[in-house]
């Protein structure tokens, strides 16, 4: 080999060699991006349902003085983060969905000096807060709105989407998606109520007030955000009609996931990421996996909500198993990891068909599996569903508007209140039952939703006297995911299923954690291997239990 061909030859070598490495560093980048350490993926996060926590000044209302007062509570369960539901100026039509003033507190929950404490006092308990932010649409009692329909020249006009000539959305409450106006003789869109009107994110001027929405409260010192029907952002304006199915039924094809989506969370992205530790979950309007995945990463959201896992109608083992598979093949970071929230029955109700033993290892493999887990305010102490006995019990503008389509369409009145609450996402929305007084400790005076009856014995301080309650046994496994990094970042070496049994284990660091659920209807007997110990549980595995072991 002369020289000339031995250099060109080592010349090609590196290039090939160094094009392989950019290759493997590129399909390696979401692997390393998920082993990345921060702070939320160490946290498990705490649900609050804003209007049924703690009531401090017994109007009938959660606030945050009464917030402030159970962080405590909050804190010895083991809890770093809290996701608050909104908290804003609103008329509540849909509680609190539907804000009338993004830069105050609504007198409901208190006022801004209120919020700063409480914010102030988690933080010195190590507890990050984030908020629920609506930017898909406001309440049309906001300013903006107000100065939006007084006239088609008005400067706020095009903050929203109107229109001449409707096309025929409807919107996701049931009905059609517009509402004529009387001032101008223009249609308004709506997704949701139509006392909710959306935003239009093809307006740069609406991009600019948000991102000052998201910087005032960031100064303010909150620690992210939750980002509610993200993907229903309306960036392309009114575009073709949605098709209608073999069903009669509308496809909700146009008027979400509209191509100027991602450009609207990367800004998001980017405004957040000027302050320092922030943290971005969003809510996203699909049941497909390939949906949810694509708008995960560096430039868009930290973690989505998953649906197909945490709003399984029936249970199933096999479907979790399924879940927990696709969710490992498909997300590149974290995924999440929940079982209940303000918007679906009790967990306990819905899969555990109200066994609190089922409903203990359904936490503990949320609380183990790889992902960020949610836990729902009032799941610790095994809350079941509340029914409105009558359309007067129902506070939930989506099941009193299926009650009301339903008398529209000739049904009567019991037929309208099954229907309507068979959409009442009031079930899992009661006060959190503390005692057992006549309102729950939640306050001294007639909540505004209904106590479960249940609360008598089923509260937080019967069970906390109780050393093996579901409520300690909740702060039993929240301890061992605060302590163990391999239970925050360990991938699966294994995750498998067998006889209703789902099994995993995870690794990092050299650690190695085992964990197995029997959903099954027989006791499974586990051999330990030498040098393994039983963090919890029993080696025979009873139906309904769990074992983890390290």
């Amino acid at each position: 080999m002369t020289k000339l061909n031995y250099l060109l030859y080592e010349y090609f070598k590196t290039s090939v060699s160094i094009l392989f490495l950019c290759i493997m560093l590129s399909c390696n980048e979401e692997r390393t991006l998920a082993l990345e350490k921060t702070w939320w993926k160490e946290t498990v996060f705490y649900e609050i349902y804003m209007p049924s926590y703690k009531d401090n000044n017994g109007d009938g209302y959660s606030d945050f003085k009464g917030l402030t007062s159970k962080l405590d509570y909050i804190q010895n369960l083991g809890i770093k983060g809290i996701w608050l539901t909104p908290f804003l100026q609103s008329p509540k039509v849909d509680n609190g969905y539907d804000v009338s003033d993004y830069y105050k507190i609504d007198s409901t929950y208190g006022n801004l000096k209120d919020f700063k404490l409480f914010l102030e006092e988690a933080h010195k308990k190590d507890i990050k807060i984030i908020m629920d932010l609506v930017v898909n649409h406001t309440s049309t009692e906001s300013k903006w709105f107000q100065e939006s329909r007084k006239s088609k020249d008005n400067p706020y006009r095009n903050y929203y989407i109107w229109k001449d000539n409707p096309n025929n959305w409807e919107s996701f409450f049931g009905g059609s998606a517009w509402e004529l106006d009387s001032i101008t003789n223009q249609y308004y869109y709506h997704q949701f109520d139509v006392k909710m009107a959306d935003l239009n994110w093809g307006n740069p001027k609406v991009v600019e007030e948000i991102q000052h929405v998201l910087r005032f409260w960031l100064d303010m010192g909150v620690d992210g955000f939750r980002l509610d029907v993200i993907n229903f952002l309306t960036t392309e304006g009114i575009t073709s009609d949605n098709p209608i199915n073999e069903k009669g039924e509308q496809e909700h094809l146009n008027d979400i996931n509209q191509k100027g989506v991602k450009d609207a969370m990367k800004t998001i992205r980017a405004t957040v990421n000027e302050y320092n530790n922030r943290f971005i979950v969003g809510e996203i309007g699909s049941d497909k996996i390939e949906v949810l995945k694509q708008y995960q990463g560096t430039e868009l959201l930290d973690v989505i909500f998953n649906f197909n896992f945490g709003s399984i109608s029936e249970f199933s083992t096999q479907r979790i198993f399924d879940e927990l598979q696709s969710m490992e093949k498909n997300m590149s970071n974290y995924p999440t990891l929940f079982f209940g929230s303000h918007d679906m029955p009790r967990l306990i109700n819905r899969l555990a068909k109200n066994n609190p033993e089922r409903a203990e290892t359904l936490a503990a493999l949320m609380l183990t599996a790889k992902g960020v887990p949610f836990i729902y305010y009032g799941e610790e102490i095994g809350m079941k569903n509340i029914e409105a006995n009558s359309i007067d019990d129902m506070m939930d503008i989506q099941g009193r508007t299926h009650y009301n389509f339903a008398l529209d369409n000739g049904k009567s009145e019991e037929e309208a209140l099954i229907i309507g609450n068979d959409h009442n996402r009031d079930k899992s929305r009661s006060p959190m039952q503390w005692n057992n007084t006549e309102f729950a400790g939640f306050s001294n005076k007639a909540p505004w939703i209904k106590v479960h009856e249940n609360h008598t014995y089923l509260n937080v301080a019967s069970l906390e006297k109780d050393n093996n309650s579901l409520l300690n046994n909740y702060k039993k496994l929240i301890a061992l995911r605060n302590s163990e990094p391999a239970l925050q970042y360990g991938k699966y070496s294994d995750l498998t299923f067998s006889d209703d049994v789902i099994a995993f284990t995870r690794t990092f660091n050299g650690d190695t954690i085992k964990c197995y659920f029997n959903f099954g209807g027989n006791p499974k007997k586990i051999t330990l291997e030498k040098n393994e110990n039983i963090l919890l549980g029993e080696l025979i595995i009873q139906p309904n239990t769990y074992l983890i072991i390290k």
